[in-house]
């Protein structure tokens, strides 16, 4: 059987249970990333532009004029 839980990481009683179910020799883990390395990658050096003050941004109203340019409506 498998089942998939999603766990609060800052949670004590998260870290807990999780820490309690490893113990348990009926029981494996799988590690499951969401996102792909590169995909990390790429927020950590927007989230760097966004700190630092060197992020472009457009607003949604020329963004979506930009798309349906592009693309058509």
């Amino acid at each position: 059987m498998k089942i998939v839980l999603s766990l609060d990481e800052n949670n004590e009683k998260a870290k807990a249970f999780l820490t309690f179910i490893k113990t348990l020799d009926f029981i494996s883990f799988e590690s499951k990333d969401d996102l792909p390395q590169w995909q990390k990658d790429k927020l950590d050096i927007y989230l760097e532009e966004h700190q630092n003050g060197t992020a472009e941004y457009t607003d949604w109203d020329s963004a979506k004029k930009s798309l349906f340019d592009k693309f058509g409506a």
